[in-house]
């Protein structure tokens, strides 16, 4: 075994790979060796740290000092002045720094201070290629524990008594789904895991797959044993190209390890997995549409019932659980249900992973307790509105989410509070608006999303996304009545009840919440003839 004085780890998520963190990983290479520091420093190139728009970013260790928008350019420096002499690069610091003594100490950034990772343990701060370094963090000894101490119904009993609502965006309860497939009698069960994250502004699934691609393997494992299936299927986007590329890597190195497979730690449970890629259709994140699309069909809902636990891939009783949900399932296990009720609100126990975005200083990927408020993750994590421009508008749970006012900055973020608002948490994305945006323009952008992805097999989806387009269209361009706002809400309600799955009954959400709390604006439009933002042309 290699042991070093320093790791410095380099951001290697999607984000950070835009950014050019390849290069920069090479140059520390190449500059350590340079230095004659090849046996002392070791360059690690890991997943998403989290501050996506802030890279590519560095971390060196055991300071834990982390460095933002590091360029090539800037390597030699942070070999020269922080590998070779202990001071660190202050003008790249991702933080403040203290001096007492003589001696500069560097504060954690505000970013991280409220986040609480579950999901992300090893996001950042592994190897994704590396089996053993995910084994040295508890690795697969959530596994080990189900098969060597554990019942399928004691793990079942376990996740349902943690409180693990699906983090997919429909929080129904992890462990009833899981029990229903395990009661049904089958010669083959399945478990498939929903990687197929089509939500505008969502990536939160793509960074914890090519973060940590082992805790997904390993959720999955225990979900196969638990309900009795030997088969799993990763769902995953076709353009998730580092996901599917670590996905493969960790599922083989799982098998080379008898951690999949047959007879897994010679238990006698056999279990193993496949990565099927899927064209990106926005409906192929409702279930019964991704199990269509995985048999070679259109990628169109199913009516239910029957449901997928007792009848879904192929006719066979089937769980399916998104990346995120999976994620969770080892540390359960592992830590056991009462330290997972710690975290979050008696309702809704656990954290959650958000993406945010927008007109926010520091966007990128994070994980916090559930319960926090808008305006904690706003302006204590996300560092407020850039050139202190006013906040106009949330949306949270994604372009399928709703848009919530300054009033309402204190709302609770988790599944059962925000739908008391009129949103939704859904899968995670939050996207911030500040003033200097029309709300019409942004209602139009959402229903233009909802009628391109809409996938025709139900007429209210069909038609309702098409005419909700055309309504808040006519009113961007100065031609609308204020009949036709009544008009529109109309039809969302109808959407809503009759639309066959959750994308029809989602759709109109966004714009039921913008006329309810931005209503007087879209009345300027029709009445006034004028935007009050200026950016509508009429």
């Amino acid at each position: 075994m290699e042991f070093y004085r320093s790791h410095v780890l380099v951001c290697g998520g999607t984000p950070c790979v835009l950014e050019g963190c390849k290069a920069v990983r090479d140059a520390l290479i190449s500059e350590v060796r340079r230095a004659g520091l090849a046996g002392e420093v070791k360059v690690v190139e890991t997943g998403c740290l989290g501050p996506c728009d802030m890279g590519p970013i560095v971390v060196v260790y055991p300071e834990g000092i982390t460095y933002a928008r590091v360029g090539v350019k800037d390597v030699p420096v942070i070999v020269e002045e922080h590998l070779l002499k202990g001071r660190a690069v202050d003008r790249l610091v991702l933080g403040t720094g203290a001096k007492e003594k003589g001696v500069v100490s560097y504060e954690r950034p505000p970013y991280f201070e409220l986040q609480q990772r579950i999901v992300l343990r090893n996001c950042g701060m592994i190897d994704p290629d590396s089996i053993d370094e995910y084994i040295a963090r508890d690795g697969y000894r959530a596994l080990a524990k189900c098969l060597t101490e554990m019942t399928p119904g004691e793990v079942i009993d376990a996740v349902k008594e943690s409180g693990l609502l699906g983090r997919g965006g429909a929080a129904f309860p992890t462990g009833v789904k899981w029990s229903f497939t395990a009661r049904a009698t089958a010669n083959q069960k399945y478990v498939v895991c929903n990687a197929d994250e089509g939500e505008p502004g969502t990536f939160k699934d793509r960074l914890i797959l090519e973060g940590d691609p082992h805790s997904i393997i390993e959720g999955m494992a225990i979900a196969g044993y638990a309900v009795g299936a030997d088969k799993g299927f990763i769902y995953i986007r076709g353009e998730y190209v580092l996901s599917i590329e670590r996905l493969e890597r960790a599922i083989q190195k799982a098998r080379e390890y008898g951690l999949l497979g047959e007879d897994i730690l010679g238990s006698g449970f056999d279990f193993d997995i496949e990565v099927r890629k899927g064209a990106g259709a926005y409906v192929c994140g409702e279930e019964t549409a991704l199990i269509e699309s995985m048999e070679g069909d259109r990628g169109e809902p199913r009516l239910k019932p029957p449901y997928p636990g007792t009848c879904g891939l192929w006719g066979k009783p089937t769980v399916v659980n998104n990346v995120e949900t999976l994620a969770n399932v080892p540390p359960i296990i592992l830590n056991g249900p009462k330290w997972f009720r710690g975290f979050g609100t008696e309702r809704c126990p656990g954290t959650k992973v958000f993406t945010l975005t927008g007109d926010v200083n520091n966007k990128g990927l994070i994980e916090v307790p559930m319960g926090i408020t808008l305006r904690q993750v706003i302006y204590e994590i996300g560092g407020g509105i850039p050139g202190g421009r006013a906040f106009k508008i949330a949306q949270t749970g994604g372009t399928s989410g709703g848009c919530l006012p300054k009033e309402l900055l204190d709302v609770p973020m988790d599944y059962f509070s925000l739908p008391e608002a009129g949103s939704a948490l859904g899968s995670g994305a939050l996207l911030i608006v500040d003033d200097s945006h029309c709300i019409v323009d942004i209602a139009r952008c959402f229903m233009k999303f909802f009628k391109h992805e809409s996938c025709g097999k139900c007429v209210p989806c069909r038609e309702g996304t098409d005419r909700l387009y055309e309504i808040v269209d006519k009113v961007a361009q100065g031609n609308g009545r204020l009949e036709d706002l009544d008009l529109a809400l109309e039809l969302s309600r109808v959407m809503q009840v009759a639309s066959l799955c959750g994308l029809g009954q989602a759709a109109p959400l966004s714009l039921m919440t913008i006329l309810q709390y931005f209503g007087d604006e879209f009345r300027e439009h029709i009445v006034g003839k004028t935007c009050p933002a200026g950016t509508c042309g009429f």
